[in-house]
């Protein structure tokens, strides 16, 4: 039979410790206090026997016990050299194996909260409020655990061969609710998150990929981007032997918007107004921005009449045939083909019979020609970066938002940057 004394230890869990006292001085929470077990080391300065100066009791949030909060007490030992002469002053006995330094919580309720909050998403307050402990201690483990196991995951970000990139709003700040931006960087082939940066400058991404070794920049060989100045600098400087495909869906997204802006003008300029429900053209804006394939009939009948009922010189009819043609681009299997498509489309958009907006379209798409082509030869798109979005998007929601891009750095690439979870328990926390 075990005597209570070393059931107590064994229930603990915790390495050389002895059990001083278990108490419950409030309901629902227990409070342990400990000590560890070691003999007085030699002075570093002189290396004679130490004498023990002080003993402070530092609390530390744990693990809970039977659904209780727990409390740890670690009574520590401080040392000192008796020795006048002895220049080195006092220290403290430290064991990272019951808890890291500079940190509120005991090793193993750091690397729990770290996969409770960054790989299963849970809110740092819900983590908290489970370990009765504060808001600051529980993320504070998370951000150490949480870059110490990235920075020990070397092979996390591996080889890739086709990289995408797109911007994400990471919080909007000061008392104007400024804009603050971050930039996701994918691979897209497998889906995963390689880091978020700050900003959506080509500087900064220019900055990270020069980061990277040589070797992993000349494996890349699809750069996806969307229709944006900035990221094509950043690759026509970084990646010059990667070619650049733009995503089919912010094209097309660019038709679309471009319907809407003649719809939105001529809407003004027949009535006098912005739409109205009543309205021929406000009627029909989704049918529009709807798919002709995905038409029957009866919605087929209903958009060419509002058309014809507000649409007098036949624009917006242009605009939505404009739409639809820049859509076909992608049923296209014949590379050459499609390079030629684009080339004459983006002529025939320029006509002087177009809107203004179906010229500019056309002048957009001559701009970004050989991107736009470039998918019928790679077949990679930005899919695959937006799905990363989706996941980092999540964690903002359930966060509530972000004042520091530390945090929300480190908590969006603990949930969508598949990091090697089994390093946790060999890390060190930073």
């Amino acid at each position: 039979m075990l005597d209570a004394t070393r059931a107590c230890e064994l229930l603990i869990g915790l390495p050389d410790v002895n059990v001083l006292e278990v108490v419950e001085p409030l309901v629902g929470r227990i409070e342990i206090t400990v000590e560890c077990r070691v003999v007085p080391p030699p002075c570093p300065g002189c290396g004679e026997r130490v004498w023990i100066k002080d003993r402070p009791v530092v609390e530390l949030v744990d693990l809970t016990c039977f659904g209780r909060p727990v409390v740890l007490r670690w009574r520590k030992h401080r040392w000192c050299c008796p020795r006048h002469w002895c220049r080195q002053g006092s220290w403290t006995h430290e064991d990272t194996r019951i808890a890291p330094p500079r940190l509120s919580v005991t090793d193993r309720a750091g690397r729990w909260v770290t996969v409770q909050v960054g790989r299963n998403g849970r809110a740092v307050s819900d983590v908290a409020a489970e370990l009765g402990a504060d808001w600051h201690a529980v993320n504070d483990a998370v951000v150490a655990y949480g870059q110490a196991l990235l920075d020990a995951d070397g092979d996390r970000v591996g080889q890739v061969n086709a990289l995408g990139v797109d911007e994400v709003l990471f919080a909007r700040l000061g008392a104007w609710r400024t804009q603050a931006w971050s930039t996701s960087i994918v691979d897209v082939a497998s889906g995963q998150l390689l880091d978020v940066i700050e900003g959506r400058s080509s500087g900064g991404l220019c900055t990270w990929l020069e980061q990277q070794p040589e070797s992993w920049r000349d494996a890349v060989s699809w750069a996806v981007l969307d229709l944006s100045g900035p990221w094509r600098l950043a690759f026509d400087t970084m990646l010059p032997d990667a070619g650049q495909v733009a995503d089919p869906f912010h094209l097309v997204k660019l038709a679309n918007q471009r319907l809407d802006e003649v719809r939105r003008r001529v809407q003004n300029e027949t009535l006098g107004h912005r739409g109205r429900k009543d309205d021929p053209l406000y009627r029909c804006r989704r049918l529009l921005t709807k798919a002709s394939e995905r038409l029957d009939d009866r919605g087929t009948s209903k958009l060419l009449g509002l058309l014809e009922a507000g649409d007098p010189r036949g624009e917006v009819r242009t605009a939505w045939h404009s739409k639809e043609v820049v859509r076909s681009i992608y049923d296209i299997d014949d590379p050459e083909l499609a390079d030629e498509f684009v080339a004459q489309l983006g002529q025939d958009l320029q006509d002087d019979d177009c809107p203004p907006e179906v010229q500019q379209l056309g002048r957009t798409l001559l701009r970004w020609h050989s991107q736009i082509c470039a998918w019928h030869r790679s077949r990679v798109s930005n899919g695959p970066t937006e799905g990363a979005n989706n996941l980092i998007k999540r964690v903002k929601r359930v966060a509530f938002g972000f004042r520091r891009f530390t945090h929300y750095r480190i908590r969006a690439l603990l949930y969508a940057g598949k990091p090697n979870w089994d390093l946790l328990a060999t890390i060190t926390p930073r």
